[in-house]
């Protein structure tokens, strides 16, 4: 969030207005971060799914706040809550978020239930480590449906992975990478050019599935809060 206002405000990010900053955690860094850059108190809300009697009732004050602003996108930046579907269906094809890892729609991949944070990286990082092949990862962007990280791909850029890389390592080189790619997926909306991205070949490989979950499992315990 605070890398896209910033772009907004150099115009590195062109024809893009920010105008809703909307956290689930009072306690968000975001929040103060969102002031610091005159974003206006009123225009930076706090909606917490518990304190709702339902996911629909959640997704329509989110919906209400958004149509105050006129907002016409939305893109999800750390934010760990499964998005009502009633968002996502008045956002269609309008709703985006970030992810620390790769993805590959339809097969086994780096996302999923409980696949955020470090736990993204560290999983990463141990399936490598087994295959002894591939010593990449990448920063993503994918369309929001239904289900966690499963909306299409659309823009994802690579980022090395070196022998000594821990999760914490991994982490702070992925996230600027991060930066870019959200900045320049929102430039594509602006400018119409918008593209998909399907891979040849899959992420993980016949009988690699069962590995891919046991450096998952491993990953969520080594970082339970994510």
């Amino acid at each position: 969030m605070e890398a896209i206002i910033k772009a907004c405000r150099s115009g590195k990010l062109t024809n893009c207005e920010p105008v809703l900053v909307i956290s689930s955690d009072a306690n968000a860094g975001g929040i103060t971060r969102a002031r610091a850059l005159k974003i206006k108190d009123e225009d930076i809300l706090v909606i917490n799914p518990k304190d709702f009697a339902s996911r629909e009732e959640f997704g329509q004050k989110i919906i209400e706040e958004c149509e105050k602003r006129d907002v016409n996108f939305i893109g999800q930046y750390g934010w760990l809550w499964k998005t009502p579907l009633n968002v996502i269906k008045k956002y269609k094809d309008r709703i985006i978020n970030q992810h620390p890892g790769p993805l590959d729609n339809g097969r086994p991949d780096f996302g999923g239930i409980g696949m955020f944070g470090m736990r993204v990286h560290q999983a990463r990082l141990e399936f490598v480590n087994k295959t002894n092949t591939d010593f990449w990862t990448e920063a993503t962007t994918h369309r929001v449906t239904e289900k966690f990280d499963e909306g299409v791909v659309l823009k994802n850029k690579k980022v090395p992975i070196l022998p000594y890389d821990t999760a914490e390592t991994l982490s702070m080189r992925v996230l600027p990478i991060e930066h870019e790619v959200q900045i320049e997926l929102l430039q594509d909306f602006v400018n119409g050019t918008v593209e998909e991205f399907h891979r040849e070949t899959p992420l993980i490989l016949p009988g690699e599935e069962i590995m891919l979950g046991e450096c998952k499992e491993i990953a969520k315990k080594l970082y339970p809060n994510g």
